[in-house]
C-alpha cells in the first residue's frame, strides 16, 4: 500500500504527483513541511491518494 499526493492548479487540473510514501502519516507530515514550496511551484491544492484511489481532497494549500 502506498500513499501519494496529486498536485492540482487553481482550475483543479492535475499537474503531477508526489513521491510515494509507505505510511499515511509520512505523507501527511511531508505535505505539512512542503506546502510552501509547492505553492511557489504553482500547486494550489492537493488530493491524498492511496494506491491511486482518492482518500480525501481537494485540500487547498493556502492558509485560510
Amino acid at each position: 500500500m502506498t500513499w501519494s499526493w496529486q498536485y492540482e492548479n487553481s482550475a483543479g487540473e492535475a499537474t503531477g504527483t508526489s513521491e510515494a510514501f509507505d505510511q499515511r502519516s509520512e505523507a501527511e507530515t511531508w505535505i505539512g513541511t512542503s506546502f510552501e514550496d509547492l505553492l511557489e511551484d504553482g500547486v494550489e491544492q492537493v488530493r491524498l491518494l492511496q494506491d491511486g484511489t482518492e482518500v480525501y481532497g481537494p485540500m487547498s494549500l493556502r492558509p485560510e
